[in-house]
């Protein structure tokens, strides 16, 4: 089964481009770095955040995936169509496989840029998708790597054009899950095991703000 074929029969009609979690019932938005600011006095990066958002990620990410489930490691790359011809290094793939041997059955497709700006049509989306377990690639370095977004000074780092940041969305086909870091200050999760996604909400209840607690709990059933 591709990646098409899946989302159309798990999740139909749901896009994997960021806000994943309004285009599905049952999900989770969770905002990472607790109270801590991302700087310091004289712009000073503030490590102390990044280590929680590191430790927050992995934790939610254990939570939800284990060694040999299978799962889609998809990564959205955006660019403008003819300004940006030269190839750029995507580092989502070849410097966190293990195996090298598997950058050999990565898919790529194109798709419209999926964002509003008055000339999009100058842009595109390219996804890239691999059918892979959690074990084949080294899970901190790749999460924290999502949540260095906007910092460049932080490493790793995904690479990209400068029209944005690519999006990694992890896919968990074992247990029908998707998990979406959108930078250091939050992550979406998606499911259609609404069991799975109340203990989850519960056991990190702390991690979400008030404001968002209405929606996801209508969502779970826990208004009733």
């Amino acid at each position: 089964m591709n990646l098409k074929d899946y989302l159309s029969d798990k999740f139909p009609n749901v896009e994997l481009i960021p806000s994943v979690y309004y285009q599905w019932d049952f999900g989770i938005h969770f905002s990472l770095g607790g109270n801590i600011y991302q700087f310091k006095k004289h712009d000073e990066l503030n490590f102390d955040r990044f280590r929680l958002v590191y430790k927050q990620t992995s934790t939610i990410f254990n939570e939800l995936f284990e060694e040999d489930d299978d799962l889609f490691l998809v990564t959205n790359l955006y660019k403008h169509k003819t300004k940006e011809k030269r190839i750029k290094k995507l580092n989502v793939y070849k410097r966190f496989l293990k195996n090298k041997n598997d950058l050999n059955k990565i898919q790529v497709k194109s798709f419209p840029y999926p964002f509003e700006m008055d000339d999009a049509e100058e842009y595109e989306m390219q996804q890239f998708s691999l059918k892979c377990k959690r074990k084949d690639f080294n899970v901190h370095q790749l999460l924290k790597a999502a949540c260095n977004e906007d910092f460049p000074p932080l490493n790793p780092r995904f690479g990209g054009y400068s029209i944005g940041y690519p999006d990694v969305f992890f896919v968990n086909v074992t247990k029908d899950i998707i998990f979406f870091i959108y930078d250091d200050r939050g992550c979406e999760v998606v499911a259609r095991n609404v069991e799975r996604l109340r203990l989850l909400y519960k056991k990190y209840f702390d991690w979400v703000e008030d404001v968002d607690r209405n929606r996801i709990e209508n969502g779970l059933g826990l208004n009733k």
